[in-house]
């Protein structure tokens, strides 16, 4: 009976200690989830207010947020770290958009097409970015990565299979298009353009870049 008594204790002292050791890991699971969905607030209320006015402050986002100030600095040490990372949540949705288009099933010339068509939906919803100071050559490529890297495959293919330039070598022509898309944001940035005009300026001339043969639109 003794043996039995010690042995009940024993395990109700493990399912005790099972249960201490459970409620941090629940709680730490739970403070998880709400800095997610507070992150998430304070980048979805980055994105509409630095859309409606570039210049806005740490605390006008928060404010947008329903957040303090303290609690978006507890996230993002500071301004441009938000901005980074609004920036870095554009990019993830361009790939995926990309990925979610299936550009490897189309011939590269419309694969091409799409690929521009998709990644200026996406990006018209962070119109802000246009308005952003200039970075270095170096930071735009690596913001404008997910589409440098498909355009550059796509480049490759159409000049394999002839339906694009094949007279000069893809990286330039890449080189080229990132280069038009500089000159699209400062004519935005001067005011001689709007957004959507330098959205189908560099649409179109990417193309012709390219060699590509755009289709006539309906009369």
């Amino acid at each position: 009976m003794t043996k039995l008594i010690t042995s009940d204790i024993a395990v109700k002292a493990k399912e005790a200690a099972a249960d201490l050791s459970a409620q941090p890991q629940a709680r730490r699971r739970r403070q998880r989830a709400e800095a997610r969905r507070s992150i998430a607030a304070i980048l979805d209320a980055a994105t509409g207010t630095l859309n409606a006015n570039p210049g806005a402050s740490v605390e006008d986002i928060a404010q947008a947020a329903g957040v303090s100030r303290q609690t978006v600095y507890a996230h993002f040490p500071s301004r441009e770290a938000l901005l980074d990372a609004v920036i870095e949540r554009a990019t993830a949705e361009v790939a995926a958009a990309f990925d979610a288009a299936e550009l490897d099933d189309l011939p590269p010339a419309a694969a091409l097409v799409r690929l521009l068509d998709v990644g200026w939906q996406v990006t018209a919803r962070y119109l802000f970015v246009w308005h952003l100071p200039t970075v270095s050559a170096e930071q735009d490529a690596s913001r404008h990565a997910p589409v440098l890297d498909r355009m550059l495959e796509l480049i490759r293919r159409g000049q394999d299979t002839g339906e694009l330039d094949a007279t000069l070598p893809p990286g330039w022509l890449l080189t080229g298009s990132l280069a038009l898309g500089r000159a699209a944001e400062q004519e935005v940035k001067s005011g001689r353009m709007t957004v959507g005009e330098a959205t189908d300026a560099v649409h179109h001339s990417i193309l012709r870049l390219l060699g590509v043969r755009e289709q006539p639109g309906p009369e």
